[in-house]
């Protein structure tokens, strides 16, 4: 799920219908839910890098696009990179020029060799509630890196949730794990989680100076860039020739789709009704993908799955839930 940066949309200066944003979360979540279905069908035919890599090419050219055609307030949005080293290595435009490079390897680079790697050893409901754990981690990393107070309720969610991923990666019985250990699949996709809380701790600094479509758009460019040697490497262009149509389909559909289009409506989202209201959609993601992957790609909906996931998706939303002023 590679979704933005919770920060105002500077697409458009109208707050659009309350009603129609709904409908546009909704989809969104639905959207981000099916990146996980096309992810897994991209790489049975497809080399990771190779998936990764055009799922932000694609991305990257329409994000450029749109950027170019955008008029964003912000005054540092337009050449970011072709301005630093034109003012020369110095003052904040490097500061925020490694930030943005942190965020291409974190959360563009990182996150999807996990994701898609993940995706390539275990199903994609299974996945997708493993994934969920990425706001816990948030609000984890958060407290203990800026010291952001976390409530009794809070506390219980991370519980409640990290209980339920034990479930999931234990197939019911967490105690196995004590025997079994965790497998490489499940490895991959807690990198994800690592990965995501890394892209988002960097971008609230990068966020406060330089706009999301900025920070996005450059981001996926610079990890873009990281990913092609590899994905050459892999042999892209013998992967290509190899590919089913249904993988490259899969990779439009995360590249414009689930990275895109959700990323500007979901910028809505929070420029409307707000981050943490918008935010509490998300916990419609890996509902999403275990229904999907259950209806389109036939995996079985296990004991563990359900109880696992109903713990996981509990948890979150106590962890979101807003705290009483007192």
């Amino acid at each position: 799920m590679a979704s933005p940066i919770e920060h105002p949309n500077p697409l458009s200066k109208n707050l659009p219908n309350p009603i129609s944003i709904y409908l546009k979360l909704i989809l969104t979540m639905l959207l981000w839910g099916g990146t996980f279905i096309t992810g897994r069908l991209a790489v049975q035919t497809v080399g990771v890098f190779t998936a990764a890599f055009l799922r932000f090419a694609i991305a990257s050219l329409l994000l450029l696009l749109i950027q170019s055609t955008s008029k964003t307030p912000n005054s540092q949005t337009p050449s970011l990179f072709g301005s630093l080293f034109s003012r020369g290595l110095g003052g904040s435009r490097l500061g925020i020029s490694l930030g943005i490079l942190m965020m291409g390897l974190t959360g563009i680079f990182a996150y999807n060799a996990f994701f898609l790697g993940g995706l390539k050893l275990l199903p994609a409901s299974r996945a997708s509630l493993i994934v969920a754990l990425n706001p816990i981690a948030i609000a984890l990393a958060s407290s203990l890196l800026f010291k952001e107070p976390l409530s009794k309720l809070k506390i219980t969610g991370i519980l409640t949730s990290l209980i339920g991923v034990s479930v999931i990666i234990a197939r019911g019985n967490p105690l196995d794990l004590i025997k079994t250990g965790i497998g490489l699949g499940d490895l991959l996709l807690l990198g994800c989680v690592v990965s995501w809380v890394s892209y988002t701790l960097v971008g609230k600094k990068v966020l406060t100076q330089v706009s999301t479509l900025t920070a996005t758009t450059y981001s996926c460019v610079a990890g873009c860039l990281m990913l092609l040697p590899i994905a050459l490497h892999e042999g892209m262009l013998t992967n290509l020739h190899q590919a089913s149509l249904k993988s490259l389909l899969s990779i439009a559909y995360m590249g414009i789709f689930g990275t895109v289009v959700a990323f500007l409506w979901y910028a809505d989202g929070i420029r409307t009704l707000g981050a943490s209201r918008t935010a509490v959609f998300t916990n419609l993601v890996p509902t999403s993908a275990v229904l999907m992957g259950v209806f389109l790609l036939g995996e079985p909906m296990t004991a563990a799955i359900a109880c696992g996931g109903s713990l996981v998706i509990t948890g979150v939303l106590l962890t979101n839930l807003p705290q009483r002023s007192s």
